[in-house]
């Protein structure tokens, strides 16, 4: 029996296996309307095809100026639903869940796609103003529009931004939603006592500084129907530990207040607050430590995915099957390989999988 080829159960919703495509940015709306595309159905469709038992999509702007770059997908309009529609049908009818990760970049938005360079963009030259907790809390080494300090109000609607993208995700066919408190974006930004030097009720301490995310993730949940899952992802630690900064510890206790919320699954990453966040170790695994900490350590009996330098089957399996993690989160390895959930059936010798008819016993020759 492969534990990887189980299936996790949350809700009343009900994963194939243990193994979900990673989200992962592809910059290609053509219209810089944040609609999906035709190449969006291919690429998300493919990983459903190679057997993944949930398919996410990159991060997904719940207002304009939440994208990351122009071309980035959006979802805060109900124009976005019937673009994304196709998309969700054909994941499930190849038996995966199809998933969706709301995100708002706060400064980190305003630039141009990774591919053709790492500039601003400038309102003169297509670009946008940006927000964030505080208008000095920019931490890298270039060029950034003038930052805006979200007031209340300001924090209210992005938080009303969440709900609606939320409802708007379950109308398109999503059976997963996840909020996106990670990688140095909006909420990790008021999350990290790096970037969040407030003095209300949205800074200070712990409280103050994940008000934010749990007021986000609150309206996501109560827009989600209560037999769909609600994942959070998370960057563990800030990898800055010189300083005052983000914790594994403070994720912990997150953790335990995003469950009391009605939180399913924490998904656990780690940096991309500062430019000096780096992880001490970037090999096989590198996050996982983390995520077992996270999975253990918490009160609550939330489920944890982990990310992180995964590529090979048997890698994956040992992670569920040694109780590490609930779920395996594969990200590169998946633009390298569609059909890695596939072939990882047939190198754990799993007989009984799904994956279409068109392609069956392919992976066994």
């Amino acid at each position: 029996m492969s534990t990887l080829f189980s299936e996790l159960s949350l809700r009343e919703t009900t994963s194939s296996n243990r193994v979900m495509v990673s989200p992962m940015c592809q910059y290609s709306c053509d219209d810089r309307d944040g609609r999906a595309t035709d190449w969006h159905l291919v690429h998300l469709g493919s990983r459903a095809v190679g057997g993944a038992g949930i398919v996410m999509t990159e991060a997904t702007a719940v207002e304009p100026r939440g994208r990351i770059s122009p071309e980035d997908l959006g979802i805060w309009s109900d124009d976005h639903v019937e673009a994304l529609e196709p998309i969700t049908r054909f994941i499930t009818d190849q038996g995966s869940l199809p998933a969706i990760q709301l995100a708002h970049a706060g400064w980190k938005a305003s630039t141009v796609r990774p591919r053709d360079g790492h500039d601003t963009l400038h309102p003169e030259n297509g670009g946008w103003p940006v927000a964030g907790p505080t208008t000095d809390s920019f931490p890298y080494d270039r060029a950034v529009p003038e930052i805006e300090r979200l007031a209340t109000d300001d924090i209210d609607v992005i938080v009303d931004a969440f709900g609606r993208a939320a409802e708007r995700a379950v109308e398109a066919g999503f059976r997963i939603v996840e909020v996106h408190a990670a990688h140095g974006y909006l909420l990790h930004q008021f999350l990290s006592p790096v970037t969040n030097t407030r003095e209300d009720d949205y800074g200070g301490d712990f409280e103050g500084r994940t008000r934010f995310t749990r007021e986000a993730t609150a309206a996501v949940r109560e827009a989600v129907p209560d037999e769909l899952p609600v994942f959070v992802r998370l960057s563990a630690t800030d990898w800055l530990s010189e300083r005052e900064s983000w914790t594994v510890e403070q994720s912990i206790r997150l953790a335990d207040c995003l469950a009391d919320l009605g939180v399913d699954l924490i998904d656990v990453s780690s940096g991309g607050i500062s430019p000096h966040s780096y992880p001490e170790y970037q090999g096989p695994n590198y996050q996982l430590p983390a995520a077992e900490r996270i999975r253990t350590e918490t009160e609550s009996d939330v489920a944890v995915g982990t990310v992180g330098g995964i590529t090979t089957p048997e890698q994956a399996e040992a992670i569920v099957a040694n109780d590490r993690a609930d779920l395996v989160i594969v990200g590169r390895e998946h633009l390298r390989d569609p059909y890695f959930t596939l072939r990882a059936a047939a190198a754990l010798g799993v007989e009984d999988v799904g994956g279409p008819p068109q392609y069956r016993g392919v992976f066994r020759d």
